[in-house]
């Protein structure tokens, strides 16, 4: 269960600004007017993490075409993301939310369960975005590997 409410379709998407890879200010608001993929990960370069950083990466092309800008947000710091994002040669935004505001206002951090012990973390989550900022779809505790194939169905996209 997440500290904060999880977000639901039809509401308003909280604003933030973080930091990009390149540690530039980034504003969810300059994205208005597009369809915003925004999806919290653990951690850079985990191989869970990785695949799915793939993934969305080997895909990109079909969900611009249907109009969708991806943006990942993670607690690492911007150097780590810098490296991940240059390393896997990542074609999409990477922001560093490091104090977890931006995890926590999303409903995406919580509590987890590892072999039976109960800790606070990031929960993989996607929120996937409409052209006004409003909650299209809300995707909560999803797997690394499949989960852009499962988006994709969920958002008619085809192969």
């Amino acid at each position: 269960m997440s500290d904060v409410a999880q977000l639901t379709e039809g509401a308003i998407a909280p604003t933030f600004e973080v930091a990009d890879q390149d540690g530039n200010p980034f504003k969810l608001e300059s994205l208005r007017g597009q369809k915003v993929i925004l999806y919290f990960y653990p951690a850079a370069s985990t191989p869970g993490c990785t695949k799915e950083a793939c993934d969305f990466n080997d895909n990109l092309n079909s969900l611009k075409a249907a109009g969708y800008t991806v943006v990942g947000i993670s607690p690492d710091s911007v150097a780590k993301i810098k490296k991940f994002h240059t390393k896997e040669n990542l074609n999409f935004t990477l922001l560093s939310d490091e104090d977890i505001a931006v995890h926590k206002s999303y409903g995406a951090f919580g509590e987890k369960s590892l072999y039976g012990r109960l800790y606070k973390g990031v929960l993989r989550s996607t929120i996937v975005l409409d052209t006004e900022g409003k909650v299209e779809l809300a995707l909560y505790n999803v797997k690394a590997t499949g989960h852009v194939a499962m988006l994709r169905k969920k958002l008619g996209i085809d192969e």
